[in-house]
């Protein structure tokens, strides 16, 4: 099967909760309405002529200028046909709430942790969702791109030791 025949099963089959289909190398990625995510998953991993049935990776992302500025990241193994696919999904941010799979992938639930830990993405259902990483006390989600990447308070970092020397003036 090649990705246009399983981009016209996913379009027959969800129709207008597919927002984007396209072909990236030998990964075919779709854009898909959050609400749908979890039948979509399903579909990928039940349905005889698709046959994802492996989970190789979930991960979050924030884009803070999008409409919908987080969003979920699912890579997946279909072994027979030897074909990945990545599917996307984006919620907003004061109600980033999205169904567990962890139902269809048992080694979805480290993942969701750890998801929710850095980004704050709530997975409903999820059996033990907690941070997994960061102490749980912290509030605030660190991958969010609101926060800065460094502690600009600190003064023990010389800038030539991470490759941020200044130009000298001659």
């Amino acid at each position: 099967m090649d990705h246009s025949q399983i981009i016209n099963i996913l379009y027959k089959t969800f129709d207008r909760d597919i927002f984007e289909a396209e072909r990236s190398a030998d990964i075919l990625s779709i854009t898909v309405a959050s609400p749908v995510i979890h039948p979509v998953i399903r579909f990928l991993k039940e349905d005889p002529s698709m046959q994802y049935t492996f989970l190789t990776d979930l991960c979050g992302i924030h884009y803070p200028d999008r409409g919908l500025p987080l969003g979920v990241i699912y890579h997946l193994h279909n072994f027979r046909e030897n074909l990945r696919i990545r599917v996307k999904t984006f919620l907003p941010a004061n109600q980033p709430e999205i169904p567990t799979v962890t139902d269809l992938f048992a080694g979805a639930n480290w993942m969701e942790r750890e998801t929710y830990d850095f980004y704050g993405i709530i997975f409903s259902g999820h059996p033990n969702l907690k941070r997994i990483l960061n102490v749980e006390y912290m509030n605030y989600f660190p991958l969010r791109k609101e926060y800065p990447l460094e502690d600009p308070t600190r003064e023990d970092k010389e800038d030539k030791m991470f490759g941020r020397i200044q130009p000298t003036k001659h």
